[in-house]
């Protein structure tokens, strides 16, 4: 059974992972150049969010996440799977107009989770 804090983490574990989407810079400078410190990759991204999007959509309500954040975050999930079953290697796929609609999408749900990336 998880703990508040439990839950607390791994909804900002997973808000995260979807700054790191969001995020042009950060993609180019780490899944891209490698460079650090964060040490990520697209398919990491990719396996951390399918990982942790199952128990949070199936208990959505129990991680206090509205019903309307939660359609959001549906749509996200939906879009980005159908993108990333098809694109798998960042320099080929980062300056299209799909890859631009995912990472908008992205930018939407922190804003609608008033997410703010730690430093």
């Amino acid at each position: 059974m998880l703990t508040d804090n439990d839950k607390i983490f791994i909804l900002n574990e997973f808000l995260t992972n979807i700054f790191g989407i969001s995020n042009k810079e950060y993609q180019k400078r780490v899944w891209i150049l490698g460079e650090g410190p964060e040490c990520d990759d697209f398919v990491e991204t990719v396996c951390d969010f399918a990982d942790t999007w199952a128990p949070i959509s199936d208990d959505y309500k129990n991680f206090n996440i509205t019903e309307s954040q939660y359609y959001m975050l549906k749509q996200f999930q939906e879009d980005f799977e159908i993108f990333y079953d098809d694109n798998h290697w960042p320099p080929d796929f980062i300056d299209s107009p799909e890859w631009a609609k995912i990472m908008e999408m992205a930018k939407e749900v922190l804003k609608a989770f008033n997410f703010q990336k730690n430093s």
